[in-house]
C-alpha cells in the first residue's frame, strides 16, 4: 500500500492567483496557518510547495486541476512532470474541476462535458497519472455534492451509463483509467448501483472510487462499521484502484447527521479499511483527504501505525 494526500479547503484557502476556479485545493500544511501551497494549475508547480509533502513522508499526492485541460499542452505536462517526479513524487489523481451533470437531461450539456472529460484524459496520459478521478454531478443547481430526488431515477442512471461509455472508449485510447467518486446523495449512490453502473457500461478502464465514509447512510452502519465496511468492499472492493481515507462521527443535533472526521478520531475501524483495501490493491494509492492541514501530519502517523500493527507494508 502506498500513502499520499489531497487536502480540499475551498472555504478557508485563498482564491488562485488567476481566479480559474472558486474551488482552490491544497497538498498538505505544517503548523495551523492556511497557505495556497498549490494552485489549482499544475503548470504553476514549483519544487518548494512539496516540501511539507516529503516531510510528512508522503509519496504521492492529488491534483485538482481547475483549467481548460484543451489548452494545455504535451511540452507544459513533461515540464511539470520534471518538478515533481525528481523528488520521488507520484501524481496519484488528476482531478478536473468541472459543474456540469453528466446524467444531465440536455445532450448539448452531456456533449460538452464528455468533450472535457476526453481532454482531461489526455492531461492525465501526459502527465502520466495515476488514476483521472471524475464527478458524476447532481440535477441540483446548488451543486455536484447535493441531494435531488431525479439523481436516483433509472432514466437518469441510463444516461450515465451511456456518458460514461463514451469517456470509457476514450479513457481505453488513451492508457488512462478514470474513476468514479461515489457518494449517497449521488447517483452512485450506494456498492450496488456502483458494481450495476460498471458492469453496465463494460470498460475496464471505468472505475471507482473506494471511499467508504461515502456510503455511510445510518447512524447503525456508522456504528457497526466493521459489518458495513465489509459489505462495501465484498460488493466493489476489486473494482477500486485507489482509496480515500477518512473517519466519520456521528453529530449530537436532533435529525441524524453523519459527519466527516479525521482518521483515528472517529468510529471507522481502520483495521478492516487498510486490510480490506491491502488485499484487493496491494500496490494501490490511499490518499487523505478533507481533514484540516494541522491534523494531516497526525492522520499520517495514525494510518501509518494502525497499518504496521495489521502487518502492512506503507510504501
Amino acid at each position: 500500500m502506498r500513502l499520499g494526500v489531497v487536502g480540499m479547503l475551498p472555504d478557508t484557502l485563498k482564491p488562485a492567483a488567476d481566479a480559474q476556479s472558486n474551488e482552490t485545493r491544497t497538498l498538505g500544511l505544517t503548523g495551523t496557518s492556511v497557505v495556497n501551497m498549490l494552485p489549482n494549475d499544475f503548470r504553476t508547480f514549483s519544487a518548494a510547495q512539496f516540501a511539507p509533502v516529503l516531510d510528512m513522508g508522503f509519496t504521492g499526492f492529488g491534483h485538482h486541476f481547475g483549467g481548460d485541460p484543451a489548452t494545455v499542452t504535451e511540452t507544459e505536462c513533461e515540464c511539470a512532470r520534471h518538478v515533481w517526479e525528481p523528488l520521488g513524487l507520484d501524481l496519484a489523481q488528476f482531478v478536473l474541476l468541472y459543474g456540469e451533470c453528466l446524467f444531465d437531461p440536455d445532450a448539448n450539456v452531456r456533449r460538452r462535458i464528455v468533450d472535457k472529460i476526453k481532454a482531461g484524459n489526455r492531461t492525465a496520459r501526459l502527465l502520466r497519472a495515476g488514476v483521472h478521478l471524475i464527478r458524476p454531478g447532481s440535477l441540483n443547481p446548488a451543486g455536484s455534492w447535493t441531494p435531488h430526488p431525479e439523481n436516483h431515477t433509472q432514466a437518469s442512471l441510463d444516461r450515465f451509463v451511456d456518458t460514461l461509455k463514451r469517456i470509457g472508449e476514450d479513457a481505453e485510447s488513451n492508457g488512462v483509467t478514470v474513476v468514479v467518486e461515489c457518494h449517497v446523495v449521488s447517483i452512485m449512490r450506494s456498492p450496488e448501483v456502483c458494481v450495476e453502473v460498471t458492469e453496465r457500461v463494460g470498460s475496464p478502464r471505468i472505475r471507482l472510487v473506494m471511499d467508504p465514509v461515502n456510503h455511510f447512510e445510518s447512524i447503525y452502519q456508522a456504528f457497526n462499521s466493521t459489518m458495513h465496511l465489509n459489505a462495501i468492499f465484498d460488493s466493489m472492493g476489486d473494482l477500486c484502484p485507489i482509496g480515500h481515507a477518512k473517519d466519520i462521527r456521528v453529530g449530537n443535533d436532533l435529525v441524524s447527521h453523519l459527519d466527516e472526521e479525521v482518521p483515528g478520531e472517529g468510529l471507522l475501524d481502520y483495521t478492516t479499511f487498510l486490510t480490506r483495501f491491502q488485499a484487493c490493491q496491494p500496490d494501490g494509492y490511499l490518499l487523505i483527504e478533507h481533514i484540516p492541514p494541522d491534523k494531516i501530519a497526525a492522520a499520517g502517523g495514525f494510518i501509518r501505525r494502525s497499518a504496521a500493527a495489521a502487518g502492512i507494508e506503507v510504501r
